[in-house]
């Protein structure tokens, strides 16, 4: 028995299964997550590690680089790359697709405890987690008060807030941005520390000494058996100022003495600013799994929840939300449903003259929706944009199936058949073309299932949102269209309709037309080929190629760097002025909110740093959100501030980044869409290439935003040990090494003390440090003193030179290979266009490449294919990685700007091929040197180079 042969014999079973299915189907709308995109599954892990006051070069050297060695032993890496800036270094751990996570988060960190038995005393275990480009920020929880200090603020936040708000389901709840940890400091005046005598690391030994942490015994007396606490650790930290230091006969020199105790903040790295005022935030982060709507739902209803806890004068806000892209996405579909059902309706009712036949048609199109969402449901899919998209691209198609098997009933009944055995007949006829049709649709979708990485993941979705509305149709327009005829059809009358219509006049004459065309069929062909031809080579050469198209949030994300080194307080007063730059060229009443953080994540927070990557306190990142119904262009602004704000703000270098959260998911964590990266065994080699790929990528007129990744000269006071002359006045390097910690940094992490508040229960870190404002010179860090010998004050500088340097100031690696980085941004073409720009320029030379040089993308394939032949072995020594959209997430920045790999297309070359002149260089393509001591000391400017 046929399908429709059991539909018309059972029409009541059939139409309690489209009921039901109906019901289904709604069940499956309401239950299913709604969200921007679907899961993109790219196997990405990483690893935070924190270090506080290592410099960019000891957190290569010290603790990346054994975490590197030991990870490429998990099974299913494809590559590791890292960061390592002063304080935190960051890894991450990049799979093939189809590996295990749980397996390989287990071996990761398995590999992490092995690798720190390698690593300096007093290295914490590290953060890891599973962090991919679904992950990003859809709002952000902003607490502002007018009489509350940063540090309370953040205090508040992290105790009192995030444990209710990291409780929600789908909910990554990193720690409050924009002020560091609660502590209680002991500043010590290095004035007074000479008077006495004293080093900073003496004070720092006493308090170790003085404010302990013991555990409680118990003693038997009687029937009971007490616990015997000691006060060890201060009740009241008041209490520190009372530790003794010294003692020398009759005088006891106490922490009083030579300095204060307070209740303050960490070293503070970083401010975050809201409308200019600084405050602090928590990004709220949905996890890669969670829903959109969900997440932020339950965020919007827990708001009055959080803000119980707090005190009355400290204000809770959401603000920044990214929710309205899903929500616009969802009405955008039923509003697309909506106008094909009525057009579809309205054609029908055009041609056949008969509203029943357009009931019947128009019935079919919501039916073969639910069914899909049905279909989607049981699947594991959600409500996305790719789902949705298939579904409104469905809806166009599937109305055919029901659309041919009503006309073809109308032709039956018109030849004179019975209303059941015209249903029956028609609905047979068409049965074997309509499958054909279907089957042609559905092919075409089928290469999406063979794509692999988060291109497959992209784009199932969609085909599957289509196959199962086409499916669907086709089982409703061979079942339930020929029941719905019988019933809604036996009341039309069909006789006496001699009449020709509009519509016979119509097909008679295609016929006669059809007739002709057969005739000459193959010039027709030969036609068809060559004008098809024509419209593809023309029509298609003349589209631009983008990976999703852009998107006008109204948002803006802008990344500025000042000069290196630059103070914080400088870098914020620059943001500032920026954020006012950005209020006078669009409207001060057009800007709805604005958000920036200042300098970098605090060590104490190093998980931050994978929502929120920036390698120094010269760094700025700042969004804006216009008012809706501003009418303001995003790209057009962009080019008249890239204009405007180097003339108003010198010196400073500006970047505009993805803003809204279809921008950061597409663009998977990179913060441009042009990237070069130029690695080598030699850095300084691998500058001076750098400095010559810029000047080439400079003359490309439609990239932006040209510059170094990195900074390449860092400023330093370099303090360089006599161990001679220190071995002679009896002081170690250790000596000097603590003193020298503790009157620049603080000693938090070269000896842990601690302090728990009685009243809250919650323990804070105790460090020694001099406060920052008195360490404003280099005659200020010559004059710290390092230890105390036979009754003489040993300073600085009698056993060390103390002089300006520079350094670089991250260190970025590509499987345990050093790289410098390139990154541009792109405006008035489209990103083939641009990439097409960059090959002209000669950057690639893609004939060269042997099995080093490898494509990394989703366009052009997955990382690690080889392309070309083997390549000329005096150019293996430099390598050059254009990026164009990377293969993998990872928000490091805003979200999420984490990496430096982007996401549509990147290649991998060998560099002196990039410039033809420079084949036959020796100097050029001659192995790197190996006998320079320290690449950064023998750089030389651009225009040295031959």
């Amino acid at each position: 028995m046929n399908l429709v042969s059991f539909a018309l014999r059972r029409p009541i079973s059939l139409l309690v299964m489209v009921l039901a299915s109906a019901l289904l189907g709604y069940l499956a709308l309401n239950r299913m997550s709604r969200d921007i995109f679907p899961d993109l599954g790219v196997p990405v892990l990483y690893v935070a590690q924190p270090f506080g006051g290592m410099d960019p070069a000891q957190m290569e050297g010290f603790i990346v680089n054994y975490y590197e060695y030991h990870f490429l032993y998990i099974t299913g890496i494809e590559h590791v790359e890292s960061k390592s800036i002063q304080g935190v270094g960051l890894i991450k751990l990049q799979f093939h697709p189809g590996t295990n996570m749980a397996q390989a988060t287990a071996e990761t960190v398995a590999y992490v405890d092995r690798a720190r038995a390698f690593m300096p005393t007093g290295t914490v275990p590290p953060f890891v987690m599973r962090f991919d480009g679904g992950s990003v920020p859809v709002g952000n929880l902003v607490f502002s008060s007018k009489t509350k200090t940063v540090a309370e603020l953040q205090d508040a936040a992290l105790f009192k807030v995030r444990p209710l708000f990291a409780t929600l389901q789908g909910v990554s709840a990193p720690p409050p941005f924009g002020a560091s940890q609660r502590t209680i400091l002991v500043r010590v005046d290095p004035g007074k520390l000479r008077s006495y005598n004293m080093s900073p690391d003496e004070v720092v030994r006493a308090l170790a000494a003085g404010n302990t942490v013991s555990p409680s015994g118990n003693v038997r007396i009687g029937d009971l058996m007490p616990m015997v606490p000691v006060n060890s650790v201060v009740g009241d930290f008041k209490g520190l100022n009372n530790i003794p230091i010294r003692s020398e006969g009759t005088q006891t020199i106490f922490i009083r003495d030579v300095g204060s105790v307070e209740d303050g903040a960490d070293i503070q790295t970083g401010y975050a600013l809201v409308d200019g005022r600084r405050t602090v935030y928590i990004p709220v982060t949905k996890r890669a799994d969670a829903s959109t709507l969900t997440v932020v739902q339950a965020v919007k209803t827990n708001l009055p929840r959080f803000q119980s806890v707090l005190p009355d004068d400290i204000a809770i806000s959401y603000q920044f939300d990214q929710s309205p892209y899903v929500t616009r996405a969802i009405r955008g579909l039923f509003f697309e449903g909506a106008l094909g059902v009525m057009l579809t309706g309205l054609m029908v009712l055009l041609f056949l003259r008969d509203w029943r036949s357009a009931l019947v048609v128009v019935l079919n199109i919501p039916l073969a929706l639910l069914a899909s969402v049905t279909a989607l449901w049981v699947s594991g899919q959600t409500i996305n944009i790719m789902t949705l998209g298939g579904l409104a691209l469905a809806v166009g198609i599937l109305v055919d199936e029901a659309t041919v098997t009503i006309e073809n009933i109308h032709t039956r009944l018109a030849d004179g058949r019975s209303l059941a055995r015209a249903a029956s007949e028609a609905t047979a006829e068409t049965t074997t073309p309509r499958f054909v049709a279907m089957l042609c649709i559905l092919a075409v979708f089928i290469p999406a299932f063979f794509m692999t990485g988060a291109a497959h993941n992209l784009f199932v979705p969609l085909a599957l949102a289509v196959g199962f509305s086409m499916v669907g149709s086709y089982l409703l327009s061979s079942t339930f269209v020929p029941v719905l005829s019988v019933w809604m059809l036996r009341h039309a009358s069909t006789e006496g309709q001699t009449q020709e219509t509009f519509f016979d006049r119509l097909r008679a004459r295609y016929d006669r037309f059809a007739r002709a065309v057969m005739v000459r069929r193959r010039v027709v062909v030969i036609y068809y080929l060559l004008i098809s031809g024509a419209i593809v080579v023309l029509g298609g050469g003349a589209l631009g190629t983008e990976i999703f198209p852009l998107v006008d949030s109204g948002q803006l994300q802008l990344h500025l760097r000042a000069p290196a080194g630059t103070r914080i307080e400088r870098t914020e007063q620059i943001a500032l002025q920026t954020l006012d730059e950005i209020k006078r060229e669009v409207g001060p009443d057009n800007v709805e909110i604005s958000l920036g953080f200042v300098g970098t994540q605090p060590p104490n927070y190093p998980i931050n740093t994978i929502y929120l990557w920036s390698s120094g306190s010269e760094e700025a990142v700042l969004q804006v959100q216009l008012k809706r119904g501003a009418g303001i262009g995003i790209e057009d602004l962009k080019e008249r501030l890239r204009q405007k704000l180097p003339q108003e703000l010198a010196g400073v270098r500006f970047s505009f980044e993805p803003s809204d959260i279809v921008s950061r998911v597409m663009s998977f964590g990179a913060p441009t869409p042009i990237e070069v990266a130029v690695s080598g065994p030699n850095l300084a080699d691998s500058r001076l290439y750098a400095e010559k790929l810029k000047e080439k990528l400079a003359q490309v007129p439609t990239l932006r935003d040209l510059a170094f990744e990195q900074e390449l000269e860092y400023p330093t006071v370099k303090v360089s040990i006599d161990r001679e002359r220190a071995g002679v006045l009896g002081v170690t390097s250790d000596d000097v090494a603590k003193s020298v910690v503790a009157g620049t940094s603080s000693s938090r992490y070269t000896s842990a003390n601690y302090w728990a508040d009685p009243k809250s229960g919650i323990g804070y870190q105790v460090q020694v440090q001099i406060p920052e404002k008195q360490m404003n010179s280099l005659e200020e860090v010559k004059n710290l003193p390092i230890a105390r010998r036979s009754g003489q004050q040993i300073d600085l500088r009698n056993l060390a030179s103390v002089t300006d340097g520079t350094a670089l100031g991250e260190y970025d690696r590509y499987n345990m290979q050093r790289m410098l980085t390139l990154s541009a941004n792109i405006s008035g073409e489209d990103l083939g266009r641009a990439a097409a720009r960059v090959e002209h320029a000669g950057t690639l030379g893609q004939s060269q490449f042997g099995d080093r040089c490898r494509v990394r993308g989703a366009v052009v394939g997955e990382p690690g294919v080889p392309v070309g032949r083997a390549c000329p072995e005096e150019l293996l020594d430099m390598c050059v990685v254009v990026a164009h959209v990377p293969h993998d997430p990872s928000p490091t920045r805003s979200t999420n700007r984490r990496t430096r790999s982007n996401v549509t297309r990147s290649f991998s070359c060998t560099f002196p091929s990039y410039f033809n002149t420079f084949r036959n260089a020796p100097p050029l393509c001659a192995p790197a040197r190996t006998s320079v001591p320290e690449p950064w000391d023998t750089w030389t400017t651009p225009h040295s180079v031959g």
